[in-house]
């Protein structure tokens, strides 16, 4: 593997969602949303990785002409979430990436609508995404980009509400959100 963040080498950016254009615009899909703000920003398309198993766009990510700009690979992962781990784990090896050098973004439902938050590390705290990232990495020492979705209302079940789209009020503000959480990642 590559050396830990801090050094030089690749970062890899995966995205936890459900592949497919019945998903995308679902509140569990936040994170392709962000992925694919950051490959507009990088001005390039998402391509099939030879595994198979993920669609990835390679460059550089942040302000051209401030600095050396890190290598990275953002990745979306062709599985189901719950299954999103191996070829997550597949990218890593194949672009020899350390876990501390790999970002997921996820949305999280114990974070009110329109916030974020980012962390190293943790337990994957219900999210079978993260769940199946920790298993097929052997550790939960990778970034996490959480992208606040809030929690479900009334009796709506959990399944139910993040598995359904964006309500319209939140729509409207939806662009301010991914703007800002591919920002985030570009600070780390």
């Amino acid at each position: 593997m590559s050396t830990p963040a801090g050094a030089g080498g690749v970062w890899l950016v995966v995205v936890l969602g459900n592949p497919g254009p019945s998903y995308a615009g679902h509140r569990h899909n936040v994170g392709r949303m962000v992925v694919e703000e950051l490959a507009s920003r990088m001005g390039s398309t998402f391509r099939a990785h030879k595994s198979g198993r993920a669609d990835v766009v390679e460059g550089r990510l942040g302000t051209p002409g401030a600095g050396p700009t890190p290598r990275v690979v953002l990745a979306r992962p062709t599985s189901y979430m719950n299954e999103s781990g191996g070829p997550v784990s597949a990218l890593a090896k194949f672009y020899k990436v350390h876990p501390a050098r790999i970002v997921a973004i996820h949305d999280e439902l114990d974070i009110d609508f329109g916030a974020l938050r980012s962390k190293l590390g943790g337990g994957d705290n219900g999210h079978n995404g993260l769940r199946s990232m920790r298993s097929s990495l052997g550790t939960g020492d990778f970034h996490r980009v959480r992208v606040g979705v809030g929690r479900p209302p009334g009796r709506t079940s959990v399944v139910d509400f993040v598995l359904s789209d964006f309500a319209s009020v939140e729509r409207k503000e939806l662009p301010l959100l991914l703007g800002e959480a591919a920002d985030a990642i570009e600070c780390l």
